[in-house]
């Protein structure tokens, strides 16, 4: 690597600044009583029976307090007399085992502790119908059975296409409770036709499984509830799609376009299904998407504890470094390819032998004009984004907008991490 380290000696590191991006953010004060809320309005705790075995179907992603929201789901189900049960509906995710699926949501503080309802988690699932294009509908086998089904999830854009419905409920009936298999056939024919088959698919599961309403939040962009609301499930066709406008309108954004260089400390699953969220990066893995900054170069320097070595994303930078190529389980990464068939987010970008190697290599590379004045912006995540680094050479430009507080004077760039 001698001749790596010459080629990059002279590349100059610019002096960073700490800034607050202030964005538009309604937050609900108490998510408990909002969810008990919806559901008395809506009325549609009167769809159960005394009796009646209620699947509780939730997803794998970190949903704002989703402990809270399957408690007082399963709380309101057995005041009506319902006997409520939990269902992973995940698609692949959890390493498409019944054991892994449960440890997900255990890893997402839902337990039978946390909610007061027992998990029931398998891999089975019953062909609930077939498109006209052939491809099988799937269901999870525990909510078919079920008496009454009940889908909680966040509503938000999805990082690999447009359409009228994206990451929400629908996706979660078709995909989510799909299992592994509803997974593969939802993604075979690949994202171009997703936002077609996702309410196709979700139809006729509606008309084949006993699902009585979606409880869909929506997050604001400093990732707590603004809004919780409990759809019917006749009307989350006409619904959601205006629950993932007010969606789109809230997300947090990097407020500096374009951008040279986009420093990406630590990338996950658990903090976006594509390790870093593209509608922030503006670095898509499919050409069906679209959204976000122009950003010529992205380095990432490190993996999430949570994501347990899962590199889901990484084919997404240009440079990343040696001890984070060491730390990646592939099977992991591998397995979410296969089955969504989008296979450059585990490829690999370039590998450099530090953190220092790994920013510089970006820095020489993206064809700034002049690279001591490169735009230079360094965050944590893609979830984390009210407080973020820019280079100095930004500073006129943070100061010229409202939204923008600066919080330090230009420092030398911290190479472990910048913390705070």
């Amino acid at each position: 690597m001698e001749i790596i380290s010459q080629l990059l000696h002279d590349i100059p590191l610019p002096k960073m600044m700490k800034v607050k991006q202030v964005f538009h953010a309604p937050v609900l004060e108490d998510t408990a009583e909002e969810v008990r809320k919806t559901l008395k309005d809506t009325g549609l705790l009167s769809r159960i029976s005394p009796g009646d075995r209620v699947a509780i179907a939730v997803g794998s992603r970190g949903v704002a307090d989703l402990p809270i929201l399957v408690r007082e789901t399963a709380a309101a189900v057995e005041s009506v007399g319902g006997s409520p049960f939990i269902v992973p509906a995940m698609g692949s995710h959890g390493g498409a085992t019944a054991e892994g699926q449960q440890e997900v949501l255990e890893q997402l503080g839902v337990t039978e502790a946390s909610t007061g309802a027992p998990i029931l988690s398998s891999m089975e699932v019953v062909q609930t119908g077939t498109l006209p294009n052939g491809l099988p509908v799937y269901t999870d086998k525990h909510a078919y059975e079920a008496d009454k089904v009940i889908v909680i999830n966040r509503i938000k854009p999805h990082t690999a296409f447009r359409g009228p419905v994206e990451s929400g409920l629908m996706k979660m009936i078709t995909i989510g409770l799909g299992k592994q298999k509803g997974a593969e056939a939802a993604h075979a024919y690949s994202f171009k036709h997703m936002a077609e088959h996702v309410p196709e698919m979700a139809k006729i599961v509606l008309s084949k499984v006993p699902v009585i309403f979606g409880l869909g939040t929506i997050e604001n962009a400093y990732d707590r509830p603004a809004k919780i609301v409990a759809v019917p499930a006749e009307e989350l066709e006409q619904t959601e799609p205006g629950l993932l406008l007010e969606a789109k309108q809230l997300m947090p954004k990097i407020m500096f376009d374009p951008i040279d260089v986009l420093i990406v400390d630590e990338i996950g699953k658990d903090i976006s299904g594509d390790g870093m969220d593209p509608n922030i990066t503006g670095r898509y893995a499919t050409p069906y998407a679209f959204g976000g900054p122009k950003v010529s170069r992205i380095a990432v320097l490190g993996l999430t504890e949570k994501t347990h070595g899962n590199a889901n994303g990484i084919g997404m930078a240009d440079m990343t470094t040696r001890a984070l190529v060491d730390s990646i389980h592939w099977e992991k990464g591998y397995a979410n390819a296969l089955t969504s068939t989008v296979i450059n987010v585990i490829k690999v970008p370039m590998v450099l032998e530090s953190e220092e190697m790994a920013i510089k290599a970006a820095i020489k590379t993206c064809n700034a004009y002049d690279l001591t004045k490169a735009r230079v912006v360094r965050i944590k995540n893609t979830l984390e984004l009210e407080h973020i680094w820019i280079s100095e050479s930004l500073m006129e430009e943070a100061a010229g907008q409202k939204e923008i507080e600066v919080l330090s004077e230009p420092a030398a760039m911290s190479i472990a991490g910048e913390k705070g």
